[in-house]
């Protein structure tokens, strides 16, 4: 797997196919780092997982990936998966109680205190969650 990682005290990055594999490996090395940093990493990995699963699903563009972005404040956890299909915005739904999918924001907006979505330059958009730390807000 064709991949890229820059990792600090505060600021974890990485880049990776927009694939399932990707997906999978996106949330495995997310809460390693996560829990590195001594904070919880259950609700923040099922955050990262959900995310990148979008990106993968509704956010691939053939030959380009996906990143995923962590940075620790003193006060949150932001979590920020970045894909290059800036024309399909995601928007919370209710699902169809049969359908198999289309529940991921739901998740994301139970799981974090804040979410949204960033538009960067051309084709890019950012899908963000942040986690308030104990003892932050």
């Amino acid at each position: 797997m064709n991949t890229q990682i820059r990792c600090s005290a505060h600021e974890f990055d990485i880049r990776l196919p927009a694939t399932p594999l990707g997906a999978r490996h996106a949330r495995r090395v997310a809460v390693e780092a996560i829990a590195a940093w001594g904070l919880p990493a259950e609700g923040p990995g099922l955050i990262v997982a959900e995310l990148a699963a979008n990106a993968v699903t509704h956010g691939r563009v053939p030959g380009r990936g996906f990143q995923v972005l962590l940075t620790r404040t003193g006060t949150a956890l932001r979590i920020e998966v970045v894909d290059t299909r800036r024309d399909r915005v995601p928007c919370a739904r209710d699902a169809d109680p049969d359908a198999e999918g289309g529940r991921g924001l739901m998740v994301v907006a139970a799981l974090a205190d804040r979410w949204g979505v960033r538009l960067g330059p051309v084709p890019l958009k950012a899908v963000w969650a942040e986690v308030d730390l104990p003892g932050g807000p």
